[in-house]
């Protein structure tokens, strides 16, 4: 896949089996789940560090993990929650 892959195409790469991490989203029925890729990515891990530790990883599962949160995310709704600030 190139760089121009389609959302659609990306979300192809992201499965689940249930008796894999219970069903939780992974990738390409691989033991990794798309919830680790995220969190590795917000700990700061640069893509290149995470596609070195699993040689069968390409760019685009990256890709496909983070267009899968941007579509979960999508369709939620969070209320502002109200902040008191205390002035001492």
């Amino acid at each position: 896949m190139t760089h121009s892959a389609s959302e659609a195409e990306l979300l192809r790469r992201i499965t689940s089996n249930s008796v894999i991490f219970g069903g939780k989203p992974i990738i390409r029925n691989h033991r990794l789940a798309v919830e680790h890729v995220l969190g590795m990515l917000a700990a700061g891990d640069p893509p290149e560090t995470i596609l070195q530790g699993y040689d069968w990883l390409e760019p685009d599962d990256i890709r496909a993990c983070l267009a899968y949160a941007r579509r979960l995310v999508g369709h939620e709704r969070v209320e502002p929650a109200l902040i008191e600030s205390s002035s001492e």
